[in-house]
């Protein structure tokens, strides 16, 4: 039988993948493109938008090279993950996280060159966003987390998780 060192990092990466995904499809066969609902009028609603960029929309002009971006970094952390050190609990779960993001923006890209987003906040002007971006935030303070908890020495001793 193959053990799987890591075994959390690979379950929160194949459910944010999942979920993300899941929702993705949810909102392409139930909306229209430009489409909104208000949950809460004004400050939260689901909108039907595509981004061929980044965060923001950043580099949605020239962004053909994220797809790649995507891809580089899911195999570094796959690669890490499986063959690097033993990460505690909560490194599991953010690599994970950012993992599944990165895995759930990744594939749009490659599929249609570009993203659904659906998120919008209106109370705060916020971009439209999706769950794989929530997942690689996430993933990001759980990472940080650990990192403030964890002094220097302390990571050393521990094979370098970070």
């Amino acid at each position: 039988m193959i053990k799987f060192k890591n075994r959390l990092f690979w379950i929160v990466a194949f459910f944010s993948l999942a979920i993300d995904h899941l929702t993705k499809l949810l909102v392409v066969q139930n909306f229209k493109l430009g489409e909104s609902w208000p949950l809460i009028k004004g400050v939260f609603h689901f909108t039907y938008v595509t981004n061929p960029g980044a965060a923001f929309s950043l580099f949605s002009q020239n962004g053909g090279w994220l797809r790649w971006l995507s891809l580089g970094v899911s195999l570094a952390i796959m690669a890490y993950a499986g063959l690097g050190p033993r990460l505690d609990r909560w490194e599991q779960i953010g690599f994970g996280f950012i993992l599944g993001g990165a895995l759930g923006n990744g594939i749009d890209r490659f599929l249609t060159g570009e993203v659904v987003d659906f998120l919008d906040f209106r109370l705060i002007r916020f971009p439209v966003f999706n769950l794989a971006d929530v997942f690689i935030n996430i993933g990001i303070v759980c990472l940080l987390l650990v990192a403030l908890q964890q002094p220097p020495a302390a990571r050393k001793d521990n094979g370098g998780s970070l």
